[in-house]
């Protein structure tokens, strides 16, 4: 059975200001999600399922037939994230609208999801490397049902130039498995090319270049569906009531490490992510995703 990769793309992208997953940034109109659909395939996930919103459902699978791979038969499937999909009889507050985050995105996929997965966010590039890294952990891991990955990325590797970042600073033990993972919020990169942060007393917390962060890209099993769903009643009890408020998925898996419910193998790239947290983000992605065309990592053109 070849991996299925799972897709984030609900997300409402507030600081970029639009649909980051829809935005063509390639140079023949390609958007980031085309260049993922590409290095999966080609890294062998041959299924793949797209968590996204039903306002935005119809724009987004005509978008999907530009791309070719996903003509030629990929194996696509879309998971609406409700946000009354809700466990124990929760009910959101009046007026919501943001979705309840990356937690509860993955376990709307409970249902359609039954084998060991990847996940990856739509609006982030993450390079072939990372593909391939996630492919052979799924090929070749244990069968624990709560033995994962993750891709860590070089913090210098992640930085915008044009405001604060939020990364999910991992800790690294002597075996290569992740300790803990703690979510640095308001990152601002610092000459040195490593990132200033806040600790929670306010003073200032510095964190180096090479400190191995999380870019949300992971390998799990359904074994994480029982532990998403108890995390996310505890946050609902605690903060459902806030009509901002977002459960993430590295706090899940921080908490199954604390208790020592979990192994997270990192699997450590030296790609550079690219990304558009900002609009003005978007040139360097444009050129950075043209000069890969040009040195041949990727054909002339991925969609049309």
């Amino acid at each position: 059975m070849s991996p299925t990769l799972v897709i984030l793309a609900a997300g409402l992208g507030s600081r970029y200001g639009g649909l980051k997953q829809l935005d063509p940034l390639g140079p023949h109109g390609e958007t980031i999600l085309d260049y993922s659909i590409y290095d999966a395939d080609r890294a062998g996930f041959k299924s793949m399922v797209f968590i996204i919103r039903q306002d935005f459902a119809e724009a987004f699978q005509a978008r999907l037939k530009y791309n070719p791979v996903v003509r030629q038969g990929l194996d696509v499937r879309l998971v609406m994230q409700d946000l009354r999909d809700l466990p124990d009889n929760f009910r959101p507050p009046a007026g919501r609208e943001k979705p309840w985050g990356t937690a509860h995105a993955i376990w709307s996929t409970r249902k359609t999801v039954d084998h060991p997965f990847a996940v990856v966010n739509a609006d982030d590039f993450y390079g072939a490397d990372a593909f391939r890294k996630l492919a052979e952990f799924l090929r070749n891991s244990p069968p624990r049902a709560t033995d994962f990955a993750l891709v860590g990325y070089r913090l210098g590797q992640t930085l915008s130039e044009h405001g604060t970042v939020a990364r999910g600073v991992c800790q690294v033990d002597a075996e290569g498995n992740l300790a803990s993972i703690v979510e640095q919020t308001s990152l601002a990169p610092d000459p040195a090319g490593g990132a200033t942060g806040k600790k929670p007393d306010g003073t200032s917390i510095h964190f180096p270049a090479d400190t191995i962060v999380s870019m949300n890209c992971w390998a799990l099993t359904p074994g994480i569906f029982p532990q998403l769903e108890n995390h996310f009643v505890t946050f609902l009890r605690a903060r459902g009531s806030d009509s901002k408020s977002e459960c993430y998925l590295p706090g899940v898996i921080g908490q199954m490490l604390a208790a020592k419910k979990a192994r997270v193998k990192v699997l450590t790239t030296e790609a550079r992510w690219c990304g558009v947290t900002y609009q003005a983000d978007k040139p360097g992605v444009q050129a950075a995703l043209k000069a890969l065309h040009e040195a041949g990592e990727y054909p002339g053109r991925l969609v049309g």
